[in-house]
């Protein structure tokens, strides 16, 4: 695995971010939503840094199933997000790659009641969009390439390291690969 972003450059990246998101919202209060389970360790490391009133929830959307590092079909399940009637939402994501799951969530929190809808990635992947989206916050911008750290996995490994690093060729197709020190 060759690291892309280490920890110390996604920590200072992350000051930066909360300090737009702060600015941009004002003292209003936020409902901030993750995308489980790629934007839990982005989610809790981020909404530690930004100062403002604020609710937090979860939700999966998902369209990768176990080894596969191309996209399926997207289900959607929210059954532990608070009510989000007349709420402004902060949705928290890992990766915009396609843009459809994005898409796709930001209409269902929108149809769920919510006043607004923000949204903040992790990364932004060069090459891969296929709709139209626009986020609200990037914290790095990456090239075509499959990621795992921080919170992104291959087949459910992988999330726990601090960093980000680019899979080879060869774990992709089915081997475990040691992370890097």
């Amino acid at each position: 695995m060759e690291i892309l972003i280490p920890a110390e450059a996604i920590a200072a990246r992350l000051d930066e971010l909360a300090e737009e998101i702060t600015r941009c919202y004002r003292d209003t209060p936020v409902t901030v939503v993750g995308i489980l389970n790629g934007s839990l360790m982005f989610v809790a490391d981020l909404i530690r840094r930004i100062r403002l009133p604020l609710r937090v929830g979860f939700l999966t959307a998902s369209s990768y199933r176990g080894s596969a590092t191309r996209p399926g079909k997207l289900e959607i399940r929210d059954e532990s997000l608070p009510d989000l009637t007349a709420r402004h939402v902060l949705l928290l994501d890992d990766i915009l790659d396609t843009g459809k799951t994005l898409t796709r969530v930001v209409a269902h929190l929108l149809d769920r009641g919510a006043e607004s809808v923000k949204v903040g990635v992790l990364l932004r992947k060069l090459g891969r969009q296929e709709v139209p989206f626009e986020p609200d916050f990037v914290a790095f911008t990456i090239p075509n390439r499959f990621v795992v750290g921080y919170g992104l996995d291959h087949d459910d490994e992988y999330r726990h390291l601090p960093y980000i690093a680019a899979l080879d060729e060869a774990t992709e197709k089915g081997g475990y690969v040691a992370p890097a020190s």
